[in-house]
Formats: C-alpha cells, structure tokens, sequence
C-alpha cells in the first residue's frame, strides 16, 4: 500500500518529466512534447522511498517507461542518476532519481518480477478507497520469496537498461513495444494502447 498527498510538487511530475526525457539519449523525438497515460507504485517496505514508473507516450506515438524513485535525502555517489529535486507541500524537499540506479526501486521490481506481485494500492492520505488504477502490472514468477538483490551497476545501451545486482540481471526497457520472450517478466497489463507489454526482465539467476 502506498500513501500520497493532495500537495503541490514544484516542479510538478509532468513538468520534471517534460525536462529530464529529452537529455536521455533513448527519447527519440523531434518534439519534447509528451502525454503521460498513467502510472503504478511499488512499496518500500521501510516507507522511506516512494517507487513510481510513469508511462508515457511521445510525439511519435512511441511509448517510454520512466520510472523515479523519491527521497528524503541524496543519495550517495548517484548524482549523474539524479533527475530533479523538487519541494513537496506536505513532505518538504525531495530528490528525485532515476530508479534504475535506486537499490531499493530495482529490489522492488525484482520482487514483483520474482514473486507474481502487483502494482500496489494507492491511497490519498486520510482517504479509505484505494485510487483508481490508471496502469496494472503484474510479475510472472512464482517464487514464494524473491531473491536478495543489491545494486551493483548499470548501463544502458540502446532502450534498455541492464541492470546488475549480486544475485541476477535486470533489464529495464525504456522503449515499451509488446510482449517479451522471458520466464521472469513484468508486463503491463492494462492502462495504454498496445498492453500487454513487457517492462522489465529478469535476464538471469
């Protein structure tokens, strides 16, 4: 479950979105005019890190997956990975990451991937009804419990992110186009024209 606010973000989500996606060298558009179709949340289980992938579609049509990981502090040595920082009404000043770089986002998709989790529910703070679902995905494993993965490195080649972790790889697709030939997967499965698409991989364990 996770827990948002009726707050005000400057900059807002998709004005920091608008900024950071023409600088990755993946976002091949002539426009940086975006449309952002939805999003889904995973959890941290210590509630200190907010996990959001956001689907978005560009100019082109083309869809891209950006996800971001929001902290309460910087993180260490990860600058290059920073997207912005931002002032949150209600929780202050945040840091903003690409959450490809995030050990407690890429252990969060790796438990989905690992165990056949969902996107969890989201609730406006005081609220009892879960928000709507604007993108639903779900794992294809079937592990009782999903492996220890800590982040070791990443880099991108193409629209893929490979990510490395001490136990496995986790490809990351910047670029959503279909279904994917892989056992452990993350697929969307609804929330955009052209679901079910594949998200994430994992590549081997």
């Amino acid at each position: 479950m996770a827990i948002v606010y009726n707050a005000k973000l400057v900059p807002s989500k998709p004005d920091l979105i608008a900024a950071w996606l023409p600088t990755q060298p993946w976002f091949q558009e002539q426009s940086g005019a975006i449309e952002i179709l939805g999003a889904f949340r995973f959890d941290d289980p210590n509630g200190q890190v907010g996990i959001e992938t956001h689907i978005v579609k560009g100019a082109s049509g083309t869809i891209y997956q950006v996800p971001l990981s929001y902290r309460g502090s910087a993180m260490a040595d990860a600058g290059r990975f920073l997207v912005t920082e931002l002032e949150h009404s209600v929780l202050g000043h945040r840091w903003v990451y690409d959450a490809a770089a995030d050990p407690v986002a890429v252990a969060a998709f790796v438990a989905a991937i690992m165990s056949g989790q969902t996107q969890v529910d989201v609730f406006v703070d005081g609220q009892d009804t879960a928000l709507p679902v604007s993108v639903a995905v779900q794992g294809t494993g079937e592990q009782q419990r999903a492996p220890q993965a800590t982040l070791v490195g990443l880099h991108t080649e193409g629209s893929v992110t490979r990510v490395r972790t001490d136990s496995l790889a986790l490809d990351i697709y910047r670029v959503v186009s279909g279904v994917r030939e892989s056992a452990f997967r993350l697929d969307a499965l609804s929330g955009f024209e052209g679901t079910p698409a594949t998200l994430a991989s994992v590549v081997s364990v």
